[in-house]
């Protein structure tokens, strides 16, 4: 189904989240700290319980797990969480081998082998997909004297799949008939790890510039050339000491690390660049393909929305819908039901993410709150 526009909430400060994490609620008793098995209503979206998880995966959202992280755990003494962005097939291998509680992962399960494992290890139940960040993906690039870089999908494809060597290329010059280019080689570095975050660029870039691009959608990349790094902070590290490099990276990274992004060319025809508004757009248009509390999404990369940045991931949790361990299920509840709460889609924002927009947010709260 086709979900309703929203524009996006702007962002609060953590500090009036962890504030109200110290309140109470009305109707709830709070918590005993360090009390096995308790849980209680904390306030500030969330409700504590007390244990430990552990988990890893997509390290595209590993700075939004952090800071969540230290908001639980700040108001709830008796919780104790560990997320490690390993990758997000790494991930997925940690959740269906048993060795993660819950996974992140920059792409929804695969039908088959993937499917298969998380249904075993979920003890025959399904594994969930719920949408938690939403990722804008920046072109982030190093290339002294240009700024406001215009990049169109084609373009785009060229570059990474080494049919374009040097910046002042004819194609590049078209995109920025304004610019004054060097003849500077490029270096286009790309995920040397198994990536969601190079599945959906992949994605992105097979849907708009198939002509270009040919190798394809996939977590491992395909094209030959260009540098490999590993995850994110290694791609963002290579492009902020590389001259004349350019790259995908997540936006938190790109402004953790002060990077120039391009404007990207949308399917509404303009050069949009990347804010957390114009990436809301992108996946307020998206639609649900899973079934019930499963909240896979399907990505319009062409959206000819106006104002609309085009290439987003979103990183999912990857939990069981039944199958928790049972001295595991109220933490996973209470934390992930926290981070899918308006307070905490609040801290996405100012931290390079887009908060869902409110009727996925919505669903995927309700999803949470039915694990079992």
């Amino acid at each position: 189904m086709n979900l309703k526009r929203h524009g996006l909430i702007a962002g609060i400060a953590i500090t009036a989240t962890l504030a109200l994490a110290a309140c109470g609620s009305d109707n709830e008793t709070p918590s005993t700290p360090g009390a096995a098995g308790s849980s209680g209503a904390a306030g500030g979206g969330i409700t504590c319980a007390t244990g430990s998880l552990t988990s890893q995966g997509s390290s595209a959202q590993k700075n939004a797990m952090d800071e969540w992280i230290k908001a639980y755990q700040q108001a709830c003494s008796g919780a104790k969480i560990d997320y490690q962005g390993t990758g997000s097939g790494a991930g997925i291998t940690a959740f269906n081998g048993g060795t993660a509680d819950f996974a992140g992962s920059d792409s929804s399960l695969k039908d088959g082998d993937e499917t298969t494992k998380s249904t075993a290890r979920c003890g025959g139940n399904p594994a969930l997909n719920l949408p938690m960040v939403t990722g804008p993906i920046a072109i982030a690039y190093n290339l002294d004297g240009v700024k406001d870089l215009q990049l169109k999908p084609a373009t785009l494809a060229k570059i990474f799949s080494g049919s374009i060597k040097t910046w002042d290329d004819a194609a590049i010059k078209a995109d920025n008939p304004s610019a004054t280019l060097p003849s500077t080689p490029i270096l286009a570095v790309h995920r040397a790890d198994s990536s969601g975050t190079t599945e959906n660029f992949t994605d992105y870039l097979t849907k708009t510039a198939a002509s270009d691009w040919t190798f394809g959608k996939d977590k491992v990349w395909k094209a030959q050339g260009g540098q490999g790094e590993q995850k994110s902070d290694g791609v963002a590290a290579a492009l902020k000491k590389s001259a004349g490099s350019i790259g995908y990276v997540e936006w938190s990274f790109a402004k953790t690390n002060s990077l120039a992004t391009a404007k990207v060319y949308n399917g509404a025809g303009e050069f949009t660049a990347l804010t957390g508004e114009a990436a809301g757009k992108t996946v307020a248009g998206a639609k649900i393909t899973g079934t019930g509390d499963d909240l896979k999404l399907s990505i319009d990369y062409a959206t000819k929305e106006a104002g609309a940045y085009p290439i987003i991931l979103v990183t999912y949790e990857i939990v069981c819908s039944k199958g928790t361990a049972a001295d595991k299920l109220a933490l996973v509840k209470g934390f992930l039901g926290y981070t899918a709460s308006a307070d905490g889609q609040k801290l996405l924002d100012k931290l390079g993410y887009a908060p869902l927009p409110e009727t996925v947010r919505a669903k995927v709260e309700t999803s949470v709150k039915n694990l079992a």
